[in-house]
């Protein structure tokens, strides 16, 4: 059987914003650092995520 696992992070190439998946709510949310801030890098920035042809979200096999 195949299953296709979505990606749990994500992280922009141009401005670091770094976002996680929450199962919870079934959305992207920001990550925070250790003083509560929101690492939500430049507000303006059109995000390229680090999700490319090398990630594969299939796992198992038929």
């Amino acid at each position: 059987m195949t299953t296709i696992v979505p990606p749990k992070e994500r992280v922009c190439e141009r401005c670091g914003r770094t976002d996680v998946w929450d199962d919870d709510a079934g959305t992207w949310t920001v990550v925070t650092d250790d003083e509560g801030e929101r690492l939500t890098g430049d507000r303006f920035c059109l995000h390229e995520w680090d999700i490319n042809g090398t990630y594969n979200p299939l796992e198992g096999g038929a």
